[in-house]
């Protein structure tokens, strides 16, 4: 049956004038979507912000209101009906005029408005307009008006920037600055902005529940359509070669109508790395406003039981438990029109190069576009969602909750259809922050209190909206109504570990914890030189200028990067080289966390690292410089992420078990324990083989063995003592699978780097062209540690910062981003091939 189009929709995008009241003499043009920061760009109005330390030249931008308006044309045939006027994100406190009449007054960046504008639009000229109120003004005024103090995170005052009450506004807490980013308070229209005509009707959401049985998979399609009269409406699902049309009455306002489709002998949907991603298109058609989904379909559950240490937690998946590899995300772009299919396809290419198969959503930022989850499901990169919330105390008064019930449901109605969504999370650390300033800790229950009436607001409406869903209340937590410290606990729920970096402990700390999941922990490097020369001059270029401290937003962060340096590793002789190590050690820390805590499987079911993308270009913890660059830590990701995976694991003794026997920080093991780990659904046999290789050149064997692991597994292959790794010597090992195919190598350095007196290697490297891809080669005549190729064009290579041994050929393939085409001959003329022992 095919059912008659009456919809039709007007595209409202494009550009606009952008004027300001407190500038009279300012009239630009503006393209929305986009913000009011990028068409200053545009007009010459304000310098780059990333630049130096533009930052504080630019932020009269966000103390200035702002109005945009643009004219439009309607026929009568575009009025024939219901007039629905659609912006899904205004940000952030706006009034929106309709031919100089108010229809609406927005405070919410998190909504989409869907604006009854049913006789307010004529044939002919029209005119939109919407002003912007000063945010930052607007959330001082609910701050000094709230009847007791909720204080607010000030991560950037650390560059002498005023406070944002940020908790009194629904916007992206981080767009007024973290410790790692710039502080602009965009301002602007993103998403979608239409005019839609419904002839009674328009759709709302459309959500789908899976059951799964044994061969069949039954769908759930629970429509809810907003009807501005009661009558009759045609509706129509279309999956998998199954068509339901229904006529449905309505009643005015809210309707919910399900229907049910039975998929037969189902293709499942995977993570990333554990099978494939098979989709199915549902299309829905409302009498020709026609929407597409694409399912994935899984049985996700998250498992959260007793067990003989406390409780697990963990995502089962398909029936079986497996692991979460990955890292937290930010947002893409401090500037909000920046922010690009093309550019989130860039990052979640690169996660899912890196071995991911989960990032972490955080409480800081935003809800991501469409597109963002589309690409997740396509790729299999599962998400732990936050809701945004971060870092500080919310108001509980009705009018926010209200406005926040409102943001959460449309939310999870938009997104809860998508395969990637695995858990959602109530915040960002909001528990811990009661101990965080005086106000909370000196009335403690005052605060867990109000928190707790938003925390169970939010738990209630995934209960309501999203059932087949956890709903977890705080990253970290310890579950359900427990509001007890979850920061230093290491035996049930989720833990966020940061005594490495924040308390300057040894990178060997992070063995001294056992978390069941480690949702947030990291370690800082600077920015690659290349990109810290796109915000400053040559002078600039240390780590103890202004312009350098301005890119680095946590207090003491670049410090803390040199202090650690002398730890593990000879002080480097230029900046170059410096950026160079920092970016190593940043690796090294890591792999040290994410290594240990993958052996200790399955106690730890999963680890996402702080942080995969950059906002802006800045010192930070990231593993992606602000433009995609792949840093060394994201070549060490790959690797320490690998599904099957061999790791050294120092022990104080000998001890038959995966979470005992660690050395107590500071001092020696007394044996190194191989142990082997197996993240994939199938048994592998592997033969392993460990030599002790001296830094200046030679080698012996001192194990060779095979081991068989069991899917979804941790064992020890072999325990060697310690006492038998002589002065100058480290291990290198590797292994094959049973066809003799190397599957990874690995090493261990028993001694900081700094304790070894490095050769300086002679290393050889070859660009080809090989089957239509560039292959450089690699030699060395000495041990090369870190070794590392780099070039100017945009890609990162399939392996990088490698250990490489005398008589070793090694063969990196280079891979080119945002779909180029590149030759050897293009690469050539930048290719440099870097080590550690350059760099002293």
């Amino acid at each position: 049956m095919t059912i008659a189009s009456t919809y039709s929709a007007l595209d409202l995008t494009g550009a606009f004038d952008l004027t300001s009241p407190a500038r009279p003499e300012l009239a630009l043009p503006i393209t929305l979507p986009g913000d009011v920061h990028a068409a200053l760009l545009a007009a010459g109005e304000i310098p780059d912000p990333y630049w130096g330390e533009n930052e504080k030249t630019v932020m009269w931008v966000n103390e200035t209101p702002w109005s945009v308006e643009r004219r439009f044309s309607a026929t009568e045939a575009d009025l024939g009906g219901y007039l629905t006027l659609t912006l899904s994100e205004v940000d952030c406190i706006a009034t929106i005029r309709l031919n100089g009449e108010i229809v609406a007054e927005t405070d919410n960046s998190f909504v989409r408005h869907d604006i009854d504008v049913t006789g307010k639009v004529r044939a002919g000229e029209n005119t939109l307009r919407i002003d912007f109120a000063v945010a930052p003004d607007v959330a001082k005024a609910r701050a000094d008006a709230h009847p007791f103090p909720i204080p607010f995170t000030k991560n950037y005052q650390t560059n002498g920037l005023k406070g944002i009450h940020m908790n009194f506004i629904r916007k992206a807490a981080c767009h007024a600055g973290w410790d790692w980013g710039i502080c602009l308070m965009p301002i602007g229209v993103y998403g979608t902005m239409s005019l839609r005509k419904s002839r009674l009707a328009r759709q709302e959401s459309v959500q789908v529940d899976q059951v799964h049985d044994q061969n069949s998979v039954e769908l759930s399609i629970k429509t809810r359509l907003f009807a501005f009269a009661a009558g009759e409406v045609e509706l129509q699902h279309a999956i998998d070669g199954q068509v339901i049309t229904d006529t449905v009455a309505v009643q005015q306002g809210e309707n919910l109508v399900v229907h049910t489709v039975t998929i037969r002998n189902p293709k499942l949907w995977w993570p990333a790395g554990q099978g494939e991603q098979p989709l199915y298109e549902l299309t829905t058609n409302l009498e020709g406003e026609v929407t597409t989904r694409k399912l994935g379909l899984r049985n996700l559950e998250w498992v959260v039981e007793p067990d003989e240490i406390d409780h697990t937690f963990k995502c089962r998946i398909n029936g079986r438990d497996i692991t979460m590899m990955g890292a937290n995300w930010i947002p893409a772009d401090a500037i909000p029109s920046r922010i690009t299919p093309a550019v989130i396809r860039d990052l979640l290419d690169s996660a899912k190069a890196a071995n991911m198969n989960m990032l972490r959503i955080w409480g800081g930022g935003q809800y991501e576009p469409d597109y963002f989850y589309e690409l997740c499901d396509e790729l299999g990169i599962l998400i732990w969602h936050d809701f945004m919330f971060a870092c500080m105390s919310y108001p509980s008064n009705r009018e926010f909750l209200k406005s926040v019930e409102l943001e959460v449901t449309q939310q999870v109605r938009r997104l809860s259809h998508h395969a990637s969504i695995a858990l959602w999370c109530g915040d960002n650390e909001v528990i811990g922050s009661l101990d965080w300033y005086p106000e909370t800790r000196a009335d403690k229950e005052r605060y867990i209190a109000n928190y707790d009436r938003l925390n169970s607001m939010l738990h209630r409406i995934v209960e309501d909206e999203d059932s087949a869903r956890r709903f977890w209340p705080s990253s970290p937590s310890l579950g359900y109504m427990d509001f007890s410290d979850g920061w230093h606990s290491d035996t049930r729920g989720d833990l966020h570990y940061w005594d490495v970096w924040h308390s300057a402990k040894s990178f060997e700390a992070y063995r001294t914890v056992n978390p069941r999941f480690a949702s947030e922990f990291g370690f800082q490097s600077f920015t690659s030189m290349n990109v810290a020369k796109t915000f400053a001059d040559e002078e600039d270029l240390n780590p103890s200028s202004p312009v350098m401290e301005n890119h680095q937003r946590n207090a003491g962060g670049n410090a803390r990067i040199l202090e650690t340096m002398t730890r593990y590793f000879r002080f480097p002789r230029d900046f170059d080289q410096m950026v160079f190590l920092s970016q190593i050690q940043q690796g090294l820390a890591i792999k040290t966390a994410i290594e240990y805590w993958r052996s200790t499987k399955p106690r730890c079911m999963g680890t996402l690292y702080w942080q995969i993308n950059d906002i802006w270009p800045v010192a930070s913890w990231s593993s992606l410089d602000y433009g995609g660059q792949w840093k060394l830590m994201h070549y060490m990701a790959r690797r320490f992420y690998y599904p099957v995976n061999v790791v050294a694991v120092p022990r104080q003794n000998e001890v038959p078990t995966n979470t005992r026997g660690t050395p107590v920080e500071g001092s020696p093991p007394d044996f190194i324990e191989l142990r082997a780990i197996n993240d994939t659904g199938a048994p592998v046999s592997i033969k392993l083989e460990v030599r002790a290789v001296e830094v200046g050149g030679g080698e012996r064997v001192v194990f060779t063995g095979n081991a068989a692991v069991s899917p979804d597994a941790a064992i020890a292959v072999t325990l060697l003592p310690y006492a038998d790794i002589a002065a100058d010597e480290f291990l290198y090992f590797v292994w094959s699978d049973a066809n003799g195919k190397v599957l990874g190598s690995n090493d261990y350095f028993p001694k900081p780097y700094k304790a070894y007196e490095l050769s300086r290697p002679v290393i050889t490297g070859s660009l080809a062209d090989r089957n239509g891809e560039v292959v450089l080669t690699l030699e060395t005549d000495k041990p090369a540690f870190f070794t590392t190729a780099t070039v100017d064009m945009p890609g990162y290579f399939s392996d990088n910062s490698i250990t490489l041994l005398p008589g070793k050929v090694a063969e990196l393939t280079f891979v080119p981003r945002h779909g180029a085409t590149v030759t050897a001959a293009d690469l050539a003329p930048s290719l440099r091939i870097r080590n550690l022992a350059e760099t002293f």
